[in-house]
């Protein structure tokens, strides 16, 4: 079958190529390109670490969940792209998982090819990733417009997962959100559904581990990954189009290159105007106060001088038109128990047969 994905594939001689598969067939798929191709990188799987692990071996490039052993000199976004996998079976490629993080991290003016192994056809991913990227700024835009965060601890087994943790809280709270920590195992529509107060969910989970991008309709909120999270709440994050798509949560920390720091509280950057690309509204600058503030309370005085709990919860729950059961004691008469309805719903023995 390699045969005609090597027909398919019109590239040029002399490129720089990196491509990856399952082990074997990634070597004979290399033995045939290595003439065509002058630096050839054959990528494989970066599975993380234990928090009990040491590795004193330094290791390859990792980037999107894979290990490119690059040469010393060389950048992965010199390199083109020819990704071999994903199954006839899956109706969708754009909800292909592995598939949707490599076009969202590739660099854009690179070629990026893939072929499927049940039918033998390439395909260029150009589009698909444009339609990646495009749904990608839509949820930071919803990230950005959201009250109420609801981190997913997706892993509780895999190094510096507490620490990107409470890098998350502190994000939140810097930009003027309350942030829930809900530990739910893998994420399903109807665990999430459980939680109609929160607007926004991320999932903090090795980049293996992570979802794929969801089809509308499918989850009540949007899940989002924790690079998004920090795209739309760190000011100082750089602009769409020259940000990397991280997606290991260890990138975000401090001590990796890519980390980005927040800005002081007095910067201008927390004043700038921002309008949302969803609703039109002007966003007001979040209300950033350290956390040894003591005007920074849960608790928000009413004018007849009683006290409320302040959180989202209790203001989602006012807004709604049903409440609960009103248990409204002492204002009923006293009644002794009466026999009530026997049967089941569909049919109760005192309705007869219709």
């Amino acid at each position: 079958m390699l045969g005609p994905w090597l027909h398919d594939w019109r590239g040029l001689r002399g490129r720089r190529c990196s491509f990856w598969e399952t082990r074997p067939m990634a070597e004979a798929l290399a033995t045939l390109l290595r003439p065509r191709y002058s630096d050839l990188v054959v990528s494989s799987p970066a599975f993380p670490l234990r928090v009990d692990s040491l590795n004193p071996d330094p290791e390859p490039l990792e980037r999107f969940g894979r290990h490119f052993p690059l040469a010393p000199g060389r950048c992965l976004e010199e390199y083109g792209a020819f990704y071999v996998g994903g199954s006839e079976s899956i109706s969708d490629p754009d909800h292909d998982p592995d598939l949707s993080r490599l076009l969202l991290g590739w660099a854009p003016g690179q070629s990026f090819f893939s072929c499927c192994p049940d039918t033998g056809q390439t395909r260029n991913e150009g589009a698909r990733a444009g339609r990646l990227r495009a749904r990608r700024h839509y949820l930071v835009e919803r990230a950005r417009d959201a009250r109420v965060v609801g981190l997913l601890a997706g892993t509780l087994g895999v190094a510096q997962h507490r620490e990107a943790l409470a890098h998350l809280r502190n994000l939140t709270q810097a930009a003027g959100k309350r942030s829930y920590v809900l530990a739910l195992g893998r994420p399903t529509p109807a665990k999430l559904a459980n939680f109609p107060e929160v607007d926004v969910f991320v999932l903090l989970a090795c980049p293996l581990g992570a979802l794929a991008p969801q089809p509308s309709g499918s989850f009540f909120r949007p899940v989002l990954t924790p690079c998004e999270l920090e795209a739309a709440c760190n000011p100082a994050w750089p602009p769409p189009g020259l940000a990397p798509h991280l997606t290991h949560y260890a990138d975000l920390l401090p001590g990796s290159p890519f980390h980005v720091p927040l800005p002081p509280p007095d910067s201008e950057l927390w004043d700038t105007p921002d309008v949302s690309l969803i609703t039109g509204d002007l966003r007001p600058p979040p209300a950033w106060k350290p956390s040894s503030d003591p005007g920074c309370t849960a608790l928000t005085p009413r004018p007849q001088l009683e006290l409320a709990e302040s959180s989202p919860a209790a203001s989602f729950l006012s807004s709604r038109s049903w409440q609960g059961l009103q248990p409204r004691l002492g204002q009923t008469p006293v009644t002794g128990a009466v026999s009530g309805r026997r049967g089941i719903a569909i049919a109760y023995e005192d309705e007869g047969s219709s």
